[in-house]
């Protein structure tokens, strides 16, 4: 009934906000703790001794303001409501918190309550519901850091494959096990193709197990409505910041941000909506 869609895509939305709130600090610190590893490994091998630091992990230590140190108490750390009650800004120093947090927060929660809508109070729903949520904080964190940690994308591989084992995507298994390696093996012929004509890398292996993930959920053949769509939207955002001079040092886009949208796109509209929208 209408009226249960309704309530299970609130409670939906509900949960959607909260992981929003941490998928801010996903975004944060698992680049950081990357950082803190490699360099720890760099330490190890070149026998260097390395300075102990504060520890660092997605829930320790508590959130702080990046300007004057002050811990969040819990009471300001409530999605959205916290920023608008703080005026979006510090309760300590009053510098001005980023709005990206509560728009992360409001884009998961609005994903969830969809994937509620959609499949109702049923595995399914979390599964898609993680599904978002992990291409959201990679979108983040690739267009940040040019990075996409092996720690998001071969967990999402891995959950496309173990949805279709559990027909939670409808997606045959072995559809998906065919689209995880026809993804990977494309961009990876790309890649060493462009790298042999030019001498250059165009793109991360990163890129290659997003797009290895996108055909384990979705299937080999919805493999090329995304990258068609990912391809043309990319190209389009890439001559526009060129045009108006914010082209990052080295004249890299992140490719990931836009394989990403691309897998948003086809599980709110299907694959074979991106081709209609290009007349194909």
């Amino acid at each position: 009934m209408p009226e249960i869609q309704v309530v299970e895509a609130a409670f939906g939305g509900l949960l959607g906000l909260l992981i929003g709130s941490f998928l801010n600090v996903v975004i944060h610190r698992l680049p950081q703790m990357l950082e803190r590893q490699w360099a720890a490994e760099c330490a190890q091998l070149s026998g260097q001794a390395q300075a102990p630091g504060e520890p660092l992990s997605l829930l320790r230590p508590r959130s702080r303001c990046p300007h004057c140190g002050h811990a969040i108490r819990w009471y300001e750390n409530i999605p959205v409501l916290s920023y608008l009650a703080l005026r979006g800004r510090c309760a300590a120093c009053h510098a001005t918190i980023g709005l990206r947090y509560p728009l992360v927060e409001l884009a998961t929660g609005a994903l969830f309550a969809w994937c509620a809508w959609r499949w109702g109070a049923t595995p399914a729903a979390l599964a898609w519901s993680a599904f978002a949520a992990t291409l959201l904080a990679l979108t983040l964190i690739d267009w940040d850091t040019t990075l996409l940690p092996d720690d998001m994308t071969l967990p999402l591989l891995w959950g496309g494959l173990i949805a279709a084992a559990l027909n939670l995507n409808g997606v045959p298994l072995s559809t998906a096990l065919w689209g995880a390696v026809a993804g990977y093996v494309s961009l990876w012929a790309v890649y060493w193709a462009f790298k042999l004509a030019t001498g250059k890398e165009g793109m991360g292996y990163g890129d290659f197990k997003l797009f290895a993930a996108l055909g384990a959920w979705f299937g080999w053949q919805a493999l090329v409505p995304m990258i068609l769509m990912a391809s043309v939207i990319g190209a389009g955002v890439g001559i526009g910041m060129k045009f108006a001079n914010t082209l990052r040092e080295g004249g890299y886009v992140p490719f990931g941000p836009f394989l990403a949208a691309a897998g948003l796109t086809a599980m709110l509209f299907g694959p074979e909506a991106i081709l209609r929208a290009v007349g194909l």
